[in-house]
């Protein structure tokens, strides 16, 4: 397969476990804990996707995909919410963020596995 999809979530263990099951799938995965932590590994690395969790602290999803659509490289990138928000979803089914997907958490690897593949198959 040998797409590369950024993962960004606060928490460890969803980093983990969405890692482990994309792996399963033959993605090669990048991780990092925070906005900062995935603007400077982009700042490094190509990657194919990037599944972006909502609430974190001091840099929330949301102005971290505005970071992100700052950069004219990464204007076009394909980029996906991990949220465990109704509302979020809702949001982004209104088009209301500059973001491809959305999937809810906790996150199921079947929901996971479907909200990725769309975008290489």
């Amino acid at each position: 397969m040998g797409k590369t999809i950024l993962v960004v979530d606060d928490d460890a263990m969803n980093l983990r476990m969405t890692e482990m099951t994309l792996k399963k799938k033959g993605y090669d995965v990048k991780k990092a804990d925070s906005g900062q932590t995935a603007l400077a590994l982009l700042q490094e690395e190509t990657v194919d996707l990037i599944l972006l969790d909502v609430e974190m602290p001091v840099m929330s999803g949301v102005e971290t995909l505005d970071a992100i659509r700052a950069r004219s490289e990464l204007a076009e990138m394909p980029i996906v919410f991990l949220s465990s928000s109704e509302d979020m979803e809702q949001s982004v089914a209104n088009g209301e963020y500059a973001v491809q997907g959305f999937i809810p958490k906790p996150i199921l690897p079947q929901k996971l596995y479907e909200g990725v593949a769309v975008f290489f198959e």
